[in-house]
């Protein structure tokens, strides 16, 4: 296993990453938020993946151990935190609104650019939107239970898998009523809306890699286009077709 580094603080900046590109699994002591200004951004815990596009930001608290993956060509931009500024314990997806998306860029380019006082008036103006902004449920848990994890795996590999939570049971050896409430114990939500959230993320990477919006959705298992978009822009509000234009 490969050994996790520990950074004392987190950085801040900006990293361009090719796509696939990443930073392997690290810690630091203090918080972080992770933000694409271009491309898709996924990082990676025990817990789970966050999946971030352009109108998003991901949370990192002091101490969590995660890994991040490029999507597509990505502008990834890191600004490392002290104290407790968002009171989260746990890593969460933020939405990043016009105004936060230019304080994130402003304070994250050139640190010539801002004097000493202005950049502190930045962070200042900065973190009082992060504060408003709202958390979105943009989340893929990961299952411990092996039963779900089997199932889970499968429709990983293949998220345009039709069977019904009945089929997926018998596959696993379990119950439709065992696996309909590890889904929602262990994960937090139904199995429909699981596997809509494992869609809509698969749905982003491919879309960063350049897939047609037809072809990504009959991989990511919508019946039709138009589907896929009503779906989409219901989750991230704006449509496929403008996931990489904003």
């Amino acid at each position: 296993m490969p050994e996790i580094r520990h950074l004392a603080e987190a950085p801040t900046g900006r990293r361009p990453l090719a796509p696939g590109g990443g930073i392997d699994a690290h810690r630091h002591d203090t918080h972080q938020i992770v933000y694409a200004c271009r491309g898709v951004l996924s990082v990676t815990t025990d817990a789970g993946v966050w999946v971030a596009p352009a109108n998003r930001a991901i949370w990192v608290p002091a101490g969590t151990v995660h890994e991040h993956r490029a999507h597509g060509d990505t502008d990834l931009r890191l600004i490392g935190l002290t104290g407790d500024p968002l009171a989260l314990g746990r890593p969460a997806v933020l939405a990043v609104g016009p105004l936060l998306r230019e304080l994130i860029i402003a304070y994250t380019g050139d640190p010539g650019d801002l004097g000493d006082g202005e950049r502190e008036r930045l962070l200042g103006v900065l973190l009082d939107r992060l504060r408003r902004a709202p958390e979105q449920p943009f989340h893929l848990p990961a299952p411990t239970d092996p039963r779900l994890a089997t199932v889970c795996a499968a429709l990983e590999r293949d998220p345009a898998d039709r069977r019904t939570l009945a089929a997926l049971a018998a596959g696993a050896g379990t119950s439709e009523r065992t696996l309909a409430r590890l889904f929602r114990n262990e994960l937090g939500m139904s199995f429909p809306q699981w596997r809509t959230q494992l869609r809509l993320h698969r749905a982003l990477l491919l879309l960063a890699d350049g897939l047609p919006v037809t072809a990504v959705a009959h991989r990511c298992g919508w019946a039709s286009a138009s589907a896929f978009i009503d779906a989409f822009r219901r989750a991230l509000g704006y449509t496929p077709g403008r996931a990489f234009t904003m």
